[in-house]
C-alpha cells in the first residue's frame, strides 16, 4: 500500500473513517470524497481522520466533480463506499436514497471507464442486497438481488450496475486489454467505536447513556449476522491486494460476515451492554409498527475463507468487548486518535 493512491468515497463515515486510518498507517497516499461529516459527534473528528489525506467535499451525484477527481488525482485503487446508508432513512426518502446509491455508483463506475491508471475497484454493497430468503438459509455470492426496502433494494440495483459494467467495459475474460479488476463486496451489521449512524443500535444506546435521554429499542427479537468494524474492512484490504496481484480471477462479488456463526438477537446486545457499562440506561420498547427490516440475514463467507484465506477474528462478546471499550475511553476524554491506532495494532496481531 505505500505510496499507492487511494481513492476512498465516503471516506467521512464510520467505516471510512476506520479504511482511511488504516491506510495512512500503510503509507497509502489516501483522496477521501464525501459530501459531508454525516454525525455530530463522528469518528473522522474525534481520531482525526483527515490529518495526513486529501479530503474533498462534494455530491457523489455530481459525475463531472468525479471525473475531475480521477483526472486530478490519478488514483490507482478506488473504493466505493459513499451511500444512504440507513433502512429507515430509505422509507422517508426513497428517491434520494436511490439516486445516491445507484446512479452515484454509475457514476463512480463511468469515472473509472473515462480514466486512465485505475488498477483496482472496490464496490461496498450490503448483506441487504439479497432478495429475502422465505427458508432463513445462508447468502451465498450466486443468489439474486433484490431487496425488500427501498435501502435494500437500492443496494441490490447497485450490484446490478456493478455487474453490468463489469461485464460490458472491465470483462475479466478481456483482462490483458483493460488491466481494470472490479469487485463487490457484501457485508452488514457492522459495530465498533465510532459510529454515531441514526437509527442504529449501539449508536442510540450511546447516545441514550450521554444524554441521559430513553433509548427506543425497536424488533428485539431479530437476529443479525453482527460482527467488529475490522473484520469486513481487513476483508476488502486482503481482497484489493489479491486484485492487485491477480485482476482476472478476483473480479467478482464477496461476502465478509462473521465466520463463528454466532448470530445473536437485538436483546442479546442490549443485554451484554447492561452488564459491562457502568451507566444508567432507560430503555423503552417502541411496539409502534415499524418499517419493515428482514429478521434474518446470514451470510455464507466460505468463499472468501478458500480463496481469500480471510475469516472474521472477532467473536461476538470480544466484537462488544472491544466496541464500548472505545465509547469508554471516548467519554472519559482521552486521546482517540491513539486508541483508535491501538485497537487496529491490536486486531492486526490477533
Amino acid at each position: 500500500w505505500k505510496d499507492k493512491t487511494v481513492l476512498i468515497t465516503g471516506h467521512t463515515g464510520f467505516k471510512g473513517s476506520w479504511l482511511s486510518v488504516i491506510l495512512k498507517k500503510f503509507g497509502a497516499n489516501v483522496i477521501g470524497f464525501s459530501k459531508d461529516v454525516p454525525t455530530e459527534p463522528s469518528m473522522y473528528k474525534i481520531a482525526c481522520v483527515q490529518d495526513g489525506i486529501t479530503s474533498i467535499i462534494g455530491n457523489i451525484n455530481d459525475s463531472n466533480h468525479i471525473n475531475q477527481i480521477f483526472e486530478e488525482n490519478k488514483p490507482e485503487i478506488v473504493i466505493h463506499m459513499a451511500a444512504q446508508a440507513i433502512v429507515r432513512e430509505s422509507y422517508k426518502n426513497p428517491g434520494e436514497t436511490f439516486l445516491t446509491n445507484v446512479i452515484g455508483t454509475a457514476n463512480v463506475l463511468d469515472g473509472i471507464r473515462n480514466s486512465e491508471g485505475i488498477r483496482v475497484v472496490i464496490i461496498v454493497t450490503s448483506d441487504k442486497s439479497y432478495r429475502p430468503k422465505k427458508d432463513h438459509s445462508k447468502y451465498s455470492e450466486d443468489d439474486p438481488m433484490g431487496g425488500y426496502d427501498p435501502y435494500s433494494s437500492s443496494k441490490g440495483c447497485a450490484e446490478l450496475v456493478t455487474a453490468c459494467y463489469r461485464n460490458s467495459f472491465f470483462n475479466p475474460t478481456k483482462y490483458s486489454e483493460h488491466q481494470i479488476a472490479i469487485s463487490s463486496v457484501r457485508a452488514g451489521n457492522v459495530i465498533g467505536g465510532g459510529d454515531w449512524g441514526v437509527d442504529r443500535l449501539i449508536p442510540d444506546i450511546i447516545r441514550g447513556i450521554q444524554n441521559e435521554s430513553n433509548i427506543k429499542i425497536r424488533n428485539p427479537e431479530s437476529t443479525r449476522p453482527w460482527q467488529f468494524v475490522l473484520d469486513p474492512i481487513f476483508g476488502y484490504i486482503t481482497l484489493a491486494e489479491k486484485m492487485w496481484n491477480n485482476g482476472q480471477e478476483f473480479s467478482q462479488g464477496w461476502n465478509f460476515g462473521p465466520t463463528q456463526d454466532e448470530e445473536k438477537p437485538v436483546k442479546w446486545i442490549i443485554e451484554y451492554i447492561k452488564n459491562h457499562i457502568d451507566k444508567k440506561m432507560n430503555l423503552e420498547m417502541d411496539m409502534s409498527i415499524q418499517p419493515h427490516e428482514e429478521k434474518y440475514l446470514r451470510l455464507d463467507c466460505s468463499k472468501a475463507i478458500s480463496k481469500l484465506g480471510w475469516r472474521s477474528k472477532m467473536n461476538l462478546e470480544k466484537t462488544m468487548s472491544w466496541t464500548l471499550n472505545w465509547y469508554t475511553e471516548y467519554m472519559k476524554g482521552n486521546n482517540m486518535e491513539e486508541f483508535t491506532e491501538k485497537q487496529i495494532d491490536e486486531f492486526m496481531a490477533v
